[in-house]
């Protein structure tokens, strides 16, 4: 299930947080539940990916993006991933994630997630996320506009570099000749 109260505890401790800047990092603190645990008692790849929705919304919230969406009438969309695992987060640890964008190209937002445990990096996720309307995906520079916020920092190299090499996969995957 979806962690709707879990959530719901993010926006509001971060409520009276200070506004951020496009490519700020927001901090949030977290617990690993007996809910997001697999069989070897540490935190489930999958839910993983969930959890950083719950350092995501708020910094997007923080930004202006949230309330920005709703007025255009917009969403908002994961468009691929790539995750790192690195050191294991097992029930009831208490973990650290750093969330920030990192840049845009003409058709995606790219953010990045990182979990930390004792100053040591456990986790590491790269997101292409896409703002949408009824149309199709928004162009990075029209939200960037309605945000009134300037940001034309350049991706790093190490961005492009999975651009790149994620346009070369086949799609459709997996089909037979």
């Amino acid at each position: 299930m979806y962690p709707f109260i879990r959530l719901s505890w993010q926006f509001f401790i971060h409520r009276n947080a200070p506004k951020l800047a496009v490519d700020d990092i927001h901090i949030s603190h977290h617990i690993c539940l007996p809910t997001d645990i697999d069989l070897w008692w540490e935190l489930n790849n999958g839910r993983t990916l969930t959890l950083y929705d719950l350092g995501r919304l708020p910094m997007a919230r923080r930004a202006g993006l949230i309330q920005m969406l709703k007025d255009n009438n917009w969403g908002l969309t994961m468009a691929g991933v790539s995750v790192r695992y690195r050191k294991r987060i097992r029930m009831w640890q208490r973990f650290e994630m750093r969330s920030r964008a990192l840049g845009m190209d003409d058709k995606f937002i790219y953010l990045e997630q990182s979990l930390w445990r004792n100053n040591e990096c456990c986790g590491h996720a790269l997101y292409r996320s896409a703002v949408t309307d009824k149309d199709g995906i928004v162009k990075p520079d029209r939200v960037i506009a309605a945000l009134g916020i300037p940001f034309t920092k350049p991706l790093p190299d190490w961005v492009q570099a999975w651009i790149d090499a994620d346009a070369t996969r086949p799609w459709p995957p997996m089909q037979d000749s």
